[in-house]
Formats: C-alpha cells, sequence, structure tokens
C-alpha cells in the first residue's frame, strides 16, 4: 500500500540524499501527515495554494519504519499519519507537481 507526503521542493532538495526526514510537524504535532491518492488535491488545495510547486512523496508503507496509523483527521475523514521520522529508503517516488497561480 503507498501513501503520500507533500514537501516543499526546498525542503526536498535538503534532505533528499539523508537517511530520514522529519516534517515539523513531527515535533509540534508528534506525527508526520500524509494522504492517500484520492485525498492529494483537497490537500494541495488547503494548504499548499500558495506555493507554485510542490514534491510529492510516494511511500510504501511496508516499508516504513516509524509507526503508520490511519486515523480521524479534518472533519473525521481517515488520514494516514507516520508516529516518527521516515526512513528514506520507504519513498519509491518523488514527483514535482506545479500548476498556475489559483
Amino acid at each position: 500500500m503507498f501513501i503520500y507526503h507533500i514537501v516543499l521542493p526546498e525542503n526536498w532538495e535538503a534532505v533528499k540524499n539523508d537517511l530520514t526526514y522529519s516534517a515539523q510537524s513531527l515535533e509540534t504535532e508528534g506525527f508526520i501527515h500524509c494522504s492517500y491518492d484520492h485525498q492529494l488535491d483537497g490537500v494541495i488545495e488547503r494548504y499548499y495554494s500558495a506555493a507554485p510547486t510542490v514534491v510529492i512523496l510516494k511511500l510504501d508503507v511496508d516499508k516504513l519504519k516509524s509507526k503508520f496509523v490511519s486515523e480521524p483527521s479534518t472533519g473525521g475523514e481517515i488520514y494516514p499519519h507516520i508516529y516518527g521520522p521516515i526512513n528514506l529508503d520507504a519513498v519509491v517516488d518523488a514527483k514535482a507537481r506545479t500548476w498556475e497561480g489559483v
């Protein structure tokens, strides 16, 4: 199964050759926010509409070393959360997504 994490290009460039990645939310909320494929457009629209480009990390949950949980989040919808850093060998793809201004 795959889940997705959205990151700004400059943040991805800074860590893409490291062993792990930790989003700021891991420190502030205790987990890293992720999405299922069908949730990506809504999450990008809600939280990244001001960014002209994002990088979508495709994660293989079977390769994650940190705890992965699907639980209620925004509006009670179930989202995947990772309770620890993302080991980068679980990232099976990283694609930039660019769009015209909103």
